[in-house]
């Protein structure tokens, strides 16, 4: 059976109303509202959320809006977070009022201001490749996916990392590729 024809569960705690046009989900960490395209119907009965459309409106839309209620109520029980890492010499980050101020290489400091329901925090960590630096770690914390991601594009398309050394802000886990330079790789004749 195809995830789209597929009931949603309602966890625990989470409080579920359909209104015209917006699906409101509320849980312990906050609340969200999906928007339901025109031709698709949601509706709760038995503790289960079920989503269907008309004819005319292709059934892709199905499969999109049941995930987008799944990681509603995914982000009102756990909520999301990103981890980036800053790598490198000289690149600092420090929590302020409004967000986190980053120094990465540019003359002037970075600010990043965290949108309503979004807490960033900023440690202090080893640097997994040598033991001796030390690199800062910024994480986003939020209910919705979508904003929790988006900030973290954001600090991440500031810098990314160096393709030659490998310094930049980058995500917890993501691997760098490193090019030889000029002279590792010599010179070649024709």
């Amino acid at each position: 059976m195809a995830k789209s024809y597929r009931s949603l569960a309602i966890p625990a705690g989470v409080e579920v109303k359909v209104q015209p046009g917006q699906v409101a989900v509320k849980g312990k960490l906050g609340a969200l509202v999906v928007n339901v395209l025109p031709g698709l119907t949601v509706k709760v009965a038995d503790g289960q959320v079920v989503v269907d459309c008309e004819p005319s409106v292709p059934r892709v839309h199905v499969g999109s809006l049941r995930a987008h209620i799944g990681n509603a109520f995914v982000g009102v029980t756990q909520g999301y977070q990103k981890v980036l890492e800053l790598r490198g010499m000289g690149y600092k980050a420090q929590k302020t009022k409004e967000g986190v101020q980053v120094s990465c290489g540019f003359s002037h400091p970075v600010d990043f201001s965290a949108p309503a329901g979004v807490t960033m925090d900023v440690s202090q960590v080893p640097d997994p490749d040598d033991t001796k630096l030390q690199m800062f770690e910024i994480v986003v914390r939020g209910s919705d996916r979508h904003v929790v991601g988006q900030l973290a594009a954001v600090i991440h398309g500031t810098k990314p990392p160096d393709v030659y050394r490998g310094k930049g802000i980058r995500y917890k886990g993501q691997h760098v590729r490193k090019k030889q330079g000029k002279r590792a790789a010599g010179t070649q004749t024709a």
